[in-house]
């Protein structure tokens, strides 16, 4: 006779061929059977989204934690709006938009059109909701796939979205307007339409980022066809920095605008730069006493993943959702020994910075370094494998309950020289530890540590500009997260600047 532990290894194996790539599942009633569903529901690999429809999640995973909802967000919207509309569905201009950019954050209303939607809003999960707009959807030529999501091309988008998108999401407009190269497209459709306001504000658009030839093919092509057309710039402000529409990743163009963006509002406010300790000797002893204290971290989690040695462990009754106590001791102390091992570099490289070399280009050499000491322990304990410390991830990673996706893996190797440019070129010390700080966790080039490295990186900065080592309390890690996201999510800096500039002063108070 099967036991408990039979069953629930049984329904594990239907939920693991309802896995995507990703190891998700979305999983729709017709897809198990009650007993199936029952059985997984009970034990907590999977939660109910709306009726009819689940998706899987961490069996101990904190109740009231989004992290699961916004793991499947995108997987899921893309099986009910199959399920629905079958492929007569789209996404908003203005969501594609979001979508080209590279912005994958799961928004509050996603805006859903389909000749056979009743405007009806649906709502999802954590404070989510779909609505769906009965409105015509463009020609199959002007609708693209990207994650097996349904978006408007990148012209279609561009022409048809609100005047409002370039001046509410600004960087999002520009790095869709750099990503195209040639005009060819984009004046298909205008001139299909007739569309002389939207050329007048797509030109415009490509005037402000500094791409006059295109600006003047729509301009010269609408006047050619005898269409009277006024240009405007449909943005609040000139494009901060040059942009360039042969980047291989929209996600280095984003790193580009944000850090522009963002820069004059961490001058504003941190203090100012201290110079360089005039004894590097004291500073770095009391960078050594406050190892001690400087022991919080932060984990990247991804989505629960169902494996043929989880079913296995279920079958023989091994398993338990909360681990084991020994292993989570032994984790603990290896963690600790990674820990202390990465310090030492990052005293290394903090004795150099005082010596005068610039931080950026010694902690661009140096973080793939204080990556394998954090992990050097695990491997030599048979816990991660030695390939795992090659260098920046090679599978999609998720943020513990933020509604950031960070970018894929090709992306961050886009992504990541332009951050060490910048802070290769950047003056400003503050600078380059807030925004070195939150970039780094924005891209996310590892599968885990990004936090604690990140912490380091931020600390070599703040040496640069003679402040001392500053310690994240663990008693603040939800002010701290908060902050990071409201920075990721609505590219507000403001927020994390005063938290890190407040503990900054509060560390020089006490040491001076």
């Amino acid at each position: 006779m099967a036991t408990p532990s039979d069953k629930l290894a049984q329904s594990l194996e239907v939920l693991k061929k309802l896995q995507n790539h990703r190891e998700l599942a979305v999983v729709k009633t017709s897809h198990l059977s009650r007993t199936h569903l029952d059985r997984l529901v009970s034990n907590g690999f999977l939660y109910r989204v709306i009726k009819g429809w689940y998706i899987s999640t961490k069996p101990n995973e904190e109740t009231g934690s989004t992290t699961s909802w916004y793991t499947s967000f995108w997987h899921f919207i893309s099986e009910y709006m199959n399920s629905r509309f079958g492929n007569d569905w789209c996404l908003s201009p203005e969501q594609s938009l979001h979508i080209h950019s590279g912005n994958l954050m799961v928004p509050k209303q996603l805006l859903v059109r389909s000749p056979k939607a009743k405007n009806n809003n649906t709502e999802l999960i954590h404070g989510t909701s779909i609505f769906d707009l009965a409105l015509d959807i463009p020609k199959k030529n002007q609708i693209h796939q990207i994650q097996r999501i349904n978006v408007y091309s990148l012209a279609s988008a561009l022409v048809n979205c609100g005047e409002d998108f370039f001046s509410k999401h600004p960087i999002d407009a520009r790095i869709s307007l750099a990503s195209i190269v040639d005009s060819s497209d984009i004046l298909a459709i205008l001139l299909e339409g007739g569309h002389t306001v939207k050329a007048g504000r797509i030109a415009g658009a490509f005037r402000n980022i500094n791409n006059d030839k295109i600006a003047d093919e729509i301009v010269s092509a609408m006047k050619s066809a005898d269409y009277n057309i006024r240009e405007k710039d449909p943005f609040k402000e000139k494009n901060p920095v040059l942009l360039s529409n042969r980047e291989p990743s929209p996600f280095a163009n984003r790193i580009r605008l944000m850090w522009h963006q963002m820069r004059q509002t961490v001058i504003d406010g941190f203090p100012p730069d201290m110079g360089l300790p005039q004894e590097p000797g004291r500073y770095l002893q009391e960078v050594d006493e406050i190892y001690l204290s400087d022991a919080y971290h932060s984990l990247s989690i991804e989505g629960y993943i169902v494996t043929e040695e989880l079913i296995e462990q279920v079958r023989k009754g091994d398993w338990n959702p909360d681990g084991s106590a020994v292993d989570q001791e032994m984790k603990n102390a290896l963690a600790a020994r990674g820990y202390w091992q990465t310090f030492q570099k990052v005293k290394d490289c903090i004795r150099l910075v005082l010596d005068g070399e610039n931080p950026g280009e010694l902690t661009d050499f140096k973080h793939r370094e204080w990556y394998r000491e954090l992990f050097a322990p695990s491997v030599i304990a048979g816990i991660i494998k030695a390939s795992d410390l090659a260098g920046y991830r090679n599978n999609q990673v998720f943020i513990s309950n933020s509604k950031h996706r960070p970018p894929n893996k090709e992306a961050v190797r886009d992504a990541m020289p332009v951050l060490f440019d910048l802070l290769k070129e950047e003056k400003n010390y503050a600078v380059r530890a807030i925004l070195g700080h939150f970039i780094f966790v924005f891209i996310h080039p590892f599968m885990d540590g990004n936090g604690r490295i990140a912490r380091f990186l931020m600390n070599v900065m703040l040496s640069s500009g003679g402040f001392p080592w500053a310690v994240i309390p663990k008693e603040k890690r939800n002010e701290y997260m908060e902050a990071l996201e409201e920075a990721s999510v609505n590219q507000n800096i403001s927020k994390f600047t005063e938290f890190v500039a407040e503990i900054v002063l509060e560390s020089s108070n006490k040491q001076g």
